[in-house]
């Protein structure tokens, strides 16, 4: 029996990251569901839980004022075409995908969806559960473990402006025997690259397990839990890396061996 993974996003928008995430999930060989503000569930209906991207996480969540959005550090990317065409060719889905479904408030923030994917992340926590943070889900899963994050980071990127592309052109070192090397099988990947703000302080219990070149944290985890990590990038948007693949399929592996319901 496929073990059930609960996928969170948005009330509006987000359609491509959750078909796509369900597409990995299901692929990996769980059973993905659902849930947004409007849609809410417990995670007593879990086996596991992805916390997923999108808007930004409040700030007054880990204790500072909003500041103001500086776009300097972005930049898109400059190999869109031969890294569209090749990505077509594997996933033919993905661009359009993205482009017409994806949501448009990455930046707004959305108090209920914080509210719900808090309350999710503490009992799925207490309980057990693996865990996957994506994007704004490691930010938050972070925030709810104590640590804090960076607003903005175009401090890091003064010399190379940070890329903003789903492509994966982004490289990220992995800390050797850390669990998430242990998932990826490897301690080099490529990834891309959505965000604007990343983690600053890691919360007591997890660790800063995966950096870019100009020290910005791309991953953390638990290394006292089996299965509690969160990357900076997406890998639902990465279904031809194996190494992408191989990071739902120990999610779900996870959550099938957990016997927690």
């Amino acid at each position: 029996m496929r073990p059930v993974i609960g996928v969170t996003g948005p009330n509006r928008g987000g359609s491509a990251a959750w078909l796509c995430a369900r597409f990995a999930v299901w692929r990996a060989g769980g059973r993905p569901v659902h849930i947004t503000p409007a849609r809410p569930l417990t995670t007593e209906a879990l086996d596991g839980l992805i916390i997923g991207g999108g808007a930004d996480v409040a700030p007054e969540l880990y204790g500072e004022e909003p500041a103001a959005p500086s776009m300097r550090s972005l930049r898109r990317s400059s190999r869109t075409l031969p890294r569209f065409l090749a990505t077509l060719l594997l996933f033919p889905l993905l661009w359009v995908l993205r482009r017409l479904l994806s949501t448009k408030r990455s930046m707004g923030g959305d108090t209920d969806r914080d509210a719900l994917e808090q309350q999710l992340l503490h009992t799925a926590l207490e309980r057990g559960l693996p865990v996957l943070g994506i994007c704004r889900g490691a930010q938050l899963l972070n925030v709810v473990c104590g640590g804090t994050l960076h607003q903005d980071l175009s401090a890091f990127y003064a010399e190379a402006p940070n890329l903003w592309t789903i492509w994966p052109q982004k490289s990220v070192r992995i800390t050797p025997h850390s669990r998430l090397a242990t998932a990826l099988g490897r301690t080099y990947c490529h990834v891309n690259s959505l965000h604007r703000q990343a983690i600053r302080t890691p919360a007591a219990n997890l660790q800063a397990v995966a950096h870019e070149d100009t020290g910005v944290v791309q991953a953390i985890e638990d290394p006292h839990a089996h299965c509690v990590i969160g990357v900076q990038w997406h890998p639902e948007y990465l279904p031809q890396k194996q190494e992408q693949r191989a990071l739902f399929r120990h999610l779900v592996t996870a959550a099938a061996g957990a016997g927690t319901r």
